[in-house]
This record gives C-alpha cells, structure tokens and sequence, in this order.
C-alpha cells in the first residue's frame, strides 16, 4: 500500500490519487458491475424488437399499430437519461445505478401481463426511464474508477456491451420464443436485472470522485480508498484540484458555459442522428427483414450480427482512439457506416440472405464504434462536477433521435422497404459525420496527453 497527501497542507488531491494511481482488483470489479448493468440495460432494451413479429402475428395487427408502444420506451430513455444525471450528480451515483436496473427490470417483467398494445407502451415507458437512467451513471462511476491512461478503453468498453446485451437478446429470444413466447421472454428477461439491482446493492460502491464533494462523507471516502490500495491519514482534507479549480456550475447551464457551448451543441447533433440508426437497427430490423418474406430466424439473426459487429467495432475504435485520438477514426467509422448502408441497397434479400447478413454485422461494427466512443468523448469534454450531467443531456438529446426513430422506421419499411430503410441509416451516418466533424475538443492521441499532464504538473 502507498500514501497519498502532503502533510504540510493536510490535503488530498483525489483526482491525482485516481487518475495516476494503479487499477486495482477492487476498481475493476467495479467497472465489471458497471459494465453488466450495461449489459442487463441492452438486453432489456432490445427485448422488444424480438418481440414484434411475434406480436404481430397473434394479435392480427399492423407493425404501424406498435410505433406508439416503441416510442414510449424512447421517450422513457429520453427522461431517464435527463434525470438520472442530475440525480447522480446530486444524490450520488450507486443509488441512481441501483434504481435504475430495479426499475427497467420490474417494468419488464410486467409486460409479460399485459392485454394489450397501450398497456406494453404504459409499462415499455416505465422500462426506458430506467434503461435511460442506467446507461450514463454507469459510464460515470466506471470513468470516475479508471486510471486517466485507460480511462477511454474502458468506458467504451463499458458502453459496448449495449451491443453486447443485445446479441444475448437474441440469443435468448431464440431460446425462449419458441417455447414460451413473448410473454415468458419478457417475464424472464425483466427477472434477470431484478436480481442483479439486489447485487448491486451489496457490492457497488458510491464514486469516490463523488465522495470527495461531500465533507461530511469522507470518512467514507478513506475507507472506499483503503479497500484500493490507497491508504489516507485521518484528519486530510480532499480536493479534486484538476476538475475543482473554477466554479462549479450546477445544471445544464453549465454545459455550455467556459467555452463549451459549440461542443455540446455538436455532441447533441451527433448523439441525435446516431441514435436514430442505432434505434432503427434494434427497434425495426427483425420487422423490415421479416417483412422481405425471410423467416423469423434469419430476421432475429441480423440484429444479432448487427449486434456482434457493434461489440467488435467499438472495442477496436476504443484501442485505436486510446492510440491515435478520436477525432480520425470516428470520422472514418462514420463514412464507413454509411458506405456499408447505401451499398447492402443493391443486395437481392430474398436470395443473398448470408452476405446480407454479413453486411448488416459489418454496418452494425461501424456504427456502434461511433456510438460507444462518443461516451468516452463526453468523459473528456466534460469536468466532474457536469460529467454525468454532460453525458445524461447528450443522451436526452439523442433519446429524441431514437422517439423519431420508432415512426420513421416503421413508415420509412412501409413506403420504401429494404432499400428506403438502409438509405436512411446511410444519410443519418453522414449527418454524424458533419457533427463531429464541428467538435473542437476531441480526445487526443495518447502521446499528447501525457504531455499535456506533463506541463499540468510542472505548472
């Protein structure tokens, strides 16, 4: 064990003490415990594009008749991810993490007992306030846990098993479907995150970051760092001198004060049209498959491929970014994106389901590297006073794009089928670009940030 603290001045910079501190077996299970509640949060989110075939089949109805039901769970993300923040912020991270996969997961439990269509889109409300709630708390207790060198790797790896939780959807529709239907998918896949918020509950700790803002708490806070390998003498104050040196600012106003006005408009650009594609992918891509006459199998087997490429994509952006910064290689995925849209349009889908399929996964790596790393952007852009409130407005925002999502998907497949729905994802892909494209503060690449730390610590 080391000691951190100058004596002379009895006071502990806790942002030195984590971000160039080692990554102990304690912080990375706290990453693991983040990461899986990310993984319960995909799983449940995408539950529901499994389903709708389904739905549509027994009950005799349009796919138009459950834009209404998608775009409820939406906006219930849009407002989880809005309140959640600042509920984090406020009121600390480990009760919002906690509440929030209790909540996605009762909610979905209860869809298995629904009667009808507004009762799913009532309860599917009830799930995205706590799938949007999940999602930014849990990138900022792991970015808040992470050592400065690895911090980019591991919040996207973080937000990478959305992608992940998707494809054991899938692989858990496949099972469940066939023999208990969607009723019993929805009752087992809500029990799963049940549990695990009890786990939660034992195990996850509050931030220390968090911990450091809160006088009263900090006896908490030398323990939290004991069980790190960090030992702290009584009676030392603590400060966070790299994030706490203006004013705290509390709110969104604060997202676009000190010069950070144009990122965060950016930010909200791009999260908006990423996650229409994304959204259209999880919400719609079963439906439009099934819709081209291919079985439910080969259906559910895009989104899962869609899903597989998005792990793999974001894991590699990550380490690339890590290396090289993130301004190129996000500009790259998303040009590549909408390449691999545009050109699965010319595709026969009843005869070339196999490369389809494949085309769909590679589509799947390139835009779901964008989407995760765009977390890993916000951790950067924003300080920790406004970090989970940073990252929780850019999702609001993009919460919308994904609302719009649930009636475009579904009209766009009606009027123009196959090839009406990939341009779609194509143009939205080339929107991102635009977006990022304007932001001025990108994560830079691996050797300038040691420098930059270097001149910090000179100074």
């Amino acid at each position: 064990m080391s000691t951190y603290g100058i004596d002379q001045a009895k006071v502990v910079d806790i942002g030195r003490v984590l971000d160039e501190g080692t990554f102990t077996g304690f912080q990375k299970m706290v990453v693991i415990l983040a990461a899986l509640s990310i993984v319960m949060d995909g799983f449940d989110g995408q539950l529901i594009g499994f389903a709708i075939p389904s739905l549509i089949k027994e009950w005799g109805v349009t796919r138009n008749a459950f834009a209404p039901a998608v775009a409820a769970g939406l906006v219930g993300m849009g407002l989880g991810s809005a309140f959640a923040g600042l509920f984090a912020d406020r009121f600390g991270r480990r009760l919002a993490i906690i509440g929030s996969v209790f909540v996605f997961g009762i909610a979905t439990s209860l869809i298995s007992l629904s009667p009808d269509i507004t009762t799913i889109a009532i309860l599917r409300f009830f799930a995205g306030l706590g799938i949007g709630g999940a999602l930014p708390v849990s990138t900022t207790i792991t970015a808040e846990f992470s050592p400065a060198r690895i911090r980019t790797f591991a919040v996207t790896a973080t937000i990478v098993c959305v992608p992940l939780g998707g494809m054991l959807a899938g692989l858990f529709a496949n099972l469940v479907l066939p023999h208990y239907g969607w009723r019993g998918l929805f009752l087992l896949g809500g029990m799963l995150p049940v549990a695990f918020s009890v786990l939660l509950w034992f195990c996850i700790p509050e931030s220390p970051r968090y911990l450091a803002r809160q006088p009263d708490r900090w006896d908490e806070l030398r323990s939290l760092l004991a069980r790190m390998s960090r030992t702290i003498s009584a009676g030392m104050r603590f400060t966070d001198a790299r994030e706490q040196d203006s004013q705290p600012k509390a709110g969104f106003g604060a997202l676009f004060a000190e010069g950070r006005a144009r990122d965060t408009i950016a930010i909200w650009l791009a999260f908006f049209m990423n996650l229409l594609a994304v959204y259209s992918a999880f919400s719609w891509l079963p439906t439009m498959l099934a819709g081209e006459g291919l079985s439910p199998s080969v259906a559910a087997n895009g989104l899962t491929a869609y899903n597989i490429g998005g792990v793999f994509g974001a894991l590699l952006c990550a380490v690339v970014i890590g290396r090289f910064g993130s301004r190129v290689p996000m500009l790259l995925c998303c040009l590549a994106a909408a390449g691999t849209a545009f050109a699965l349009r010319s595709l026969d889908v009843s005869s070339q389901t196999t490369l389809l399929v494949a085309g769909i996964g590679l589509h799947g790596l390139f835009v779901n590297a964008v989407q995760c790393t765009m977390y890993a952007l916000c951790a950067y852009i924003y300080p920790t006073q406004v970090r989970a409130t940073g990252t929780a407005g850019a999702l609001a925002f993009g919460r919308l794009g994904a609302i719009l999502s649930a009636f475009a998907g579904a009209i766009v497949i009606t009027q123009g089928g196959a090839s009406g729905y990939l341009a779609m994802l194509g143009g939205a892909m080339l929107f991102v670009f635009v977006t990022l494209l304007v932001v001025s503060k990108h994560i830079p690449r691996a050797a300038a940030t040691v420098k930059h730390q270097e001149k910090e610590q000179q100074a």
